[in-house]
């Protein structure tokens, strides 16, 4: 046969092969029970409004609060790590290192029981949401050091020479010229980094949070243990769902248009 002939039996075989599959676990499947057990409407019923009033609102203002604080500590550490003082880049460094080598269960751990405990007067603004706030950002910051780092690094030489020779200072070029492009640059990467905020704010569970503190994970968990049933675990996940994949094709339009661009 030719290599195109190869080709369309190949793509022809694939193409049974996962039909066959598809029919095989449809058949299997007991979905009386899938139904019963993850889309029981009586039960997913009793997850509203608090669902949307409670849960998923705070997943976002905890998403937000900790993007936010993550972004500006993030451009702090990549001018250390960009500057021509030695001691700043090393801390850079070892922050970076740091915080991106620990998982960031540990990071939520850390915060919302370590620090209390190493210092006992210690309190953090807005209680929960400062503890998710400081965790997450602690987090994500490392990531967008590098992220903002690399944006700043990609913008031409030339622009902040020719900055200089206008007469602008170093720390003017860099907030004025150099800065604002290479946020143009990294809006992609920092638009995934919210999308994965946004699934990370699920481990506040582990901060020990009231009814009305309570996210999206934590309030379908915590249903689901009352009614003996998954529908809230599953009615949760597509609530992720409505706010991720919306989030990924901004990123997948971001990159595109960066790239038709350049």
């Amino acid at each position: 046969m030719s290599p195109r002939r190869r080709r369309r039996v190949s793509r022809g075989v694939q193409y049974a092969v996962f039909v066959v599959a598809v029919v095989v676990v449809g058949a299997l499947a007991d979905w009386q029970q899938l139904q019963k057990q993850f889309l029981d409407l009586s039960v997913a019923q009793r997850l509203f409004p608090e669902l949307i009033t409670v849960a998923l609102l705070n997943t976002v203002v905890y998403t937000l609060t900790g993007f936010g604080v993550g972004l500006v500590l993030g451009l702090v550490v990549a001018l250390m790590r960009l500057s021509s003082v030695a001691p700043y880049r090393w801390l850079a460094m070892a922050y970076i290192e740091f915080f991106r080598g620990l998982p960031a269960l540990l990071i939520f751990i850390f915060v919302g029981v370590g620090v209390p405990l190493a210092f006992p007067g210690i309190v953090f603004p807005g209680e929960t949401h400062g503890q998710v706030a400081c965790a997450l950002g602690l987090v994500s910051a490392a990531y967008m050091a590098e992220t903002i780092r690399a944006g700043i690094q990609a913008v031409p030489r030339g622009q902040l020479e020719a900055a200089r020779t206008l007469g602008m200072s170093h720390a003017t070029a860099m907030r004025s010229i150099v800065i604002p492009q290479a946020f143009r640059i990294i809006v992609p990467p920092l638009t995934n980094e919210m999308v994965l905020l946004f699934k990370d704010s699920s481990l506040v569970l582990f901060l020990g949070v009231t009814l009305q503190q309570r996210e999206l994970t934590k309030f379908g968990r915590d249903l689901a243990s009352t009614t003996a049933n998954t529908t809230p675990i599953f009615v949760a996940g597509l609530c992720y769902l409505l706010v991720t994949v919306p989030l990924g094709y901004l990123v997948r339009r971001l990159e595109a248009r960066h790239a038709q661009a350049r």
